[in-house]
């Protein structure tokens, strides 16, 4: 390898090291509050970079523009228009007349707006001249999406805020494939693995399980919640929530249909709001179904897993799902997949490997069918690793509770691991 060649390899190899470390950075970043931002890109790079933060979760409450130009053509934009919260102004302006030209600017704008400027000289003295003159950011081109959306989270964003709890959302591919028993068992794992305290929020509210999976009859939950958001806060939450375990609460559905529940889409926001701010951890169970509410869902958590029986039906809404997903979701990690019941006897299946190619991805894990265990956990209210916790599934839903909440990297399942589960049956 030549000289050349190997210094462009560690180039690049750094420079995917520093992309994978900003996308780290920004899942961990809270959403942004209601804001509104105007981009003014005088390049078509920096135009598609704001345009993929359009795009982002975390971006979901923020009033976005994009317009082409500079600082002149903000200065007339707001000369008859009230100004943002936040102005991002890209200019090839230096030092010696970058503040000449953001007078006209500055004359115009209300003195809570925030500006952001994107320029193309890394020069530290002009940096500090501009920070001293009310400029709250300056960045230096090329930018990232990340890059930008750290810089409107450190200007809105309190630093001393409490972090978030994570967010992990379950949702079948088609009714009956189990989606609800894992996400139950998951949420019972992450909560006795970890001792974290873990909310596990039935969404499916006429015919949740949650309560009989668990021996649970609660008069109150996530019904209560929803139809009242203006009462919804901690204490509030609190009166909702039924103990299940030490660390452990539920927010039960009513499983009853009384009332047709038609919902906005975004109903339920409010609700995980308050779960997020109140347990490191919220598994929602959402039913199968595609609503506004549902995508809204979806496109909100930090983790959605995919549950799924191997057959054609589940194939196609599978890779219907996940093509959906990405697009809600841009710059989030792939939907994890879990296939189930897998080795029904007399039941023709696709297998794993011919299921997951035209996904292009590889499942976290394989659960084999197993009538007497979880039928017998189902009619107990008992979970898996309560009814053995020596067997295989037991151990299968440790692992996802591993990878769904980070604690270890998704790795190809190999012979001996979850796919070695299957090849024993």
């Amino acid at each position: 390898m030549s000289t050349v060649e190997y210094e462009i390899k560690n180039t690049t190899e750094l420079r995917n090291a520093e992309d994978a470390i900003r996308m780290a950075e920004l899942e961990n970043m809270r959403p942004l509050p209601r804001i509104s931002v105007h981009a003014f890109c005088e390049s078509e790079e920096l135009q598609r970079v704001v345009e993929r933060c359009s795009h982002d979760r975390r971006m979901s409450k923020v009033g976005l523009r994009i317009t082409s130009g500079g600082i002149a053509a903000a200065a007339n934009m707001f000369a008859t228009a009230p100004t943002p919260n936040l102005i991002i102004l890209e200019t090839k302006a230096g030092a010696a007349n970058l503040l000449s030209e953001l007078a006209p600017l500055a004359a115009v704008c209300d003195p809570s707006t925030k500006v952001i400027i994107v320029g193309y000289y890394n020069d530290i003295a002009l940096y500090r001249e501009l920070v001293r003159n009310g400029i709250s950011e300056y960045m230096v081109q090329p930018v990232a999406m990340p890059d930008i959306m750290a810089a409107m989270a450190t200007i809105f964003v309190d630093p001393d805020a409490e972090p978030l709890g994570r967010s992990i959302a379950f949702i079948g591919a088609k009714g009956g494939v189990g989606s609800s028993t894992i996400a139950h068992n998951c949420a019972f794992g992450i909560s006795n693995l970890f001792s974290t305290e873990t909310i596990l929020a039935d969404l499916d509210l006429p015919y949740g399980t949650a309560n009989i999976d668990f021996d649970q009859d609660p008069t109150q939950g996530i019904a209560e919640a929803v139809y009242a958001p203006d009462r919804l806060d901690e204490v509030f939450l609190d009166r909702l929530l039924t103990k299940c375990s030490e660390h452990l609460s539920l927010l039960a559905a009513p499983s009853l249909l009384d009332r047709a529940y038609d919902f906005e889409g975004q109903a339920f926001q409010p609700v995980l709001d308050v779960l997020q701010r109140n347990a490191p951890v919220t598994v929602l169970d959402v039913p199968h179904a595609w609503s506004e509410w549902t995508r809204s869902v979806l496109a909100s958590v930090d983790e959605v897993v995919i549950c799924a029986s191997p057959d054609l039906a589940n194939l196609r809404n599978t890779k219907n799902m996940m093509d959906a997903l990405r697009k809600m979701r841009p710059n989030d990690k792939m939907p994890h997949l879990i296939l189930n019941q897998v080795g029904m006897p007399k039941r023709p299946e696709i297998s794993p490997s011919d299921f997951c190619e035209p996904l292009e991805t590889d499942p976290i894990a394989i659960i084999p069918f197993d009538a007497n265990l979880f039928g017998n956990a189902a009619n107990s209210g008992r979970m898996i690793s309560e009814m053995d916790a020596k067997s295989p599934t037991a151990e299968t839903f440790s692992q996802i509770s591993h990878v769904v909440t980070g604690r270890i990297a998704i790795k190809k399942a190999r012979k001996g691991g979850l796919l070695g589960l299957l090849k024993r049956k």
